[in-house]
């Protein structure tokens, strides 16, 4: 059935919305357990409760033979640079209060909006790149580069919004003919192999820490969980088979430089969480650097909303 083009919008912002929530609640989950386990274990236990919840998707959406897909090539490839960006966010957070590390990994919508230029034949006009360019302002005030201040960490969260970017435009490329929740089985399946194969090399080659938050999390041996830790990286496994499938579908139904303003409604949910759960209060760079990116994001998206898209073939 074929959706006008205004219902495929509203729904591309409503599952963009939801799944802004549902990953916010990831993040406080994920680092509330940086301390104690490894990043990997926490990405193959959700993986696991995952598995079952999105193969009953893909057999109410579309059946499980649309699993075998010509595009499983470039579904593996996205999975593997979202890989990466999951990793490289979940590892920030170990080291960094929830709101700043939110804060610079919401410079993807800014990224996804050059990308959409030359990858989806969407128009970036002149304005938009004014306004990526204050947003990469407020960045340095949040990085504070050269000062005491700066934490390493916080380039983490840059890559991860580098990729998480270029994962989404793929994602709008490939969703004229793929569903959302094969897209979302193949993440998980990826996620689920390359987090077990880098513990198992981390586990022969013996690296237990490195002297990093950030990097013991991703190095640090597997343990016995405590009950309730455990139903914690069970709880996003489920968020995590809902969210893939929202966010997927945010950028197969709509037009990136609409859905992706409403990637900023989780500017709200980040430092709430973060004031909430762990005390964390963001100082005045943080809050000032938010507030930049905000702006410019939500101009630069605007402004791209405006432009009309130039033809683009599909990718096999």
């Amino acid at each position: 059935m074929n959706l006008p083009a205004q219902n495929k919008d509203l729904i591309g912002v409503a599952s963009l919305a939801m799944g802004v929530v549902v990953f916010s609640l990831q993040d406080a989950i994920i680092k509330s357990i940086s301390g104690d386990y490894p990043v990997t274990m926490a990405i193959v236990v959700r993986c696991l409760v995952a598995l079952p919840l999105l193969l009953l998707m893909v057999q109410l959406e579309v059946g499980l033979g649309r699993l075998l897909s010509r595009n499983a090539g470039v579904l593996i490839l996205r999975g593997i640079i979202l890989l990466v960006a999951y990793t490289t966010y979940f590892m920030s957070l170990a080291a960094l209060p929830l709101a700043e590390a939110i804060a610079l990994f919401f410079t993807a919508p800014l990224i996804i909006t050059l990308l959409s230029g030359p990858l989806l034949g969407e128009r970036v006009s002149l304005q938009a790149w004014v306004a990526v360019i204050v947003g990469f302002i407020g960045v340095l005030i949040i990085l504070r580069p050269g000062s005491s201040l700066f934490e390493p960490a916080a380039l983490l969260s840059l890559v991860s919004a580098t990729t998480y970017a270029l994962s989404m435009v793929i994602a709008r490329r490939i969703g004229v003919t793929e569903a959302a929740t094969v897209m979302a089985f193949y993440q998980n399946g990826v996620y689920l192999l390359g987090a077990s194969l880098a513990a198992i090399a981390f586990a022969m080659v013996g690296i237990e820490e490195l002297g990093h938050p950030s990097l013991d999390f991703l190095v640090r041996p597997w343990s016995t969980p405590r009950s309730l830790d455990l139903m914690l990286m069970a709880v996003c496994g489920i968020i995590a088979a809902f969210g893939m499938f929202l966010l997927t579908n945010a950028y197969r139904s709509a037009k990136a430089s609409l859905v992706t303003v409403f990637e900023y409604t989780g500017m709200i949910w980040g430092p709430l969480w973060g004031y909430l759960f762990f005390g964390e209060i963001p100082s005045w760079s943080t809050a000032t650097g938010m507030a930049l990116i905000i702006a410019a994001g939500i101009f630069a998206v605007r402004t791209a909303a405006g432009q009309p898209a130039e033809p683009k073939q599909e990718l096999t």
